[in-house]
């Protein structure tokens, strides 16, 4: 009795010390799945005001469209000039986070002048990131 009493209180600590330590979704992703953006490659100069490709690569999960609940599977949201959101939570939908619900594997965008950041993140049918979460590295665009 006392042990459970005893990690009650050393759970409520922690979530007191770490509250801006957000648990990922419900939908669990398999060991070793690996997201990245395929093209263009960090540092990469991309032109000003017009359409450039977008690559999504996903290894060791498969996509789905939104709705569909599959195991191991999930579809992509590119965040743009923006960190990741709550891993808890649905990821948003806006200028910032562009949400692939198709299934897309690829996109174009186009961005003004200036250095700009892009990343994907997976989540699950109800757009909520998977636990772990999987995300890519951030990389750095220059529109010129």
């Amino acid at each position: 009795m006392y042990r459970i009493i005893a990690l009650a209180a050393l759970v409520t600590l922690a979530s007191l010390a770490l509250p801006n330590l957000a648990m990922a979704g419900t939908t669990p992703s398999p060991p070793g799945a690996h997201l990245y953006i395929g093209y263009p490659n960090d540092g990469q100069v991309v032109p000003a005001n017009k359409p450039f490709r977008v690559w999504f690569g996903l290894r060791y999960m498969g996509v789905a469209p939104k709705g569909v609940k599959y195991p191991n599977t999930g579809h992509h949201h590119l965040l743009i000039d923006t960190d990741l959101p709550s891993m808890d939570q649905e990821i948003p939908s806006d200028r910032n986070h562009l949400h692939f619900g198709a299934g897309e594997t690829e996109t174009m965008i186009q961005l003004p002048p200036g250095k700009h950041t892009l990343q994907l993140l997976l989540g699950d049918d109800m757009h909520i990131p998977h636990n772990p979460p999987v995300y890519s590295k951030k990389i750095t665009v220059i529109a010129r």
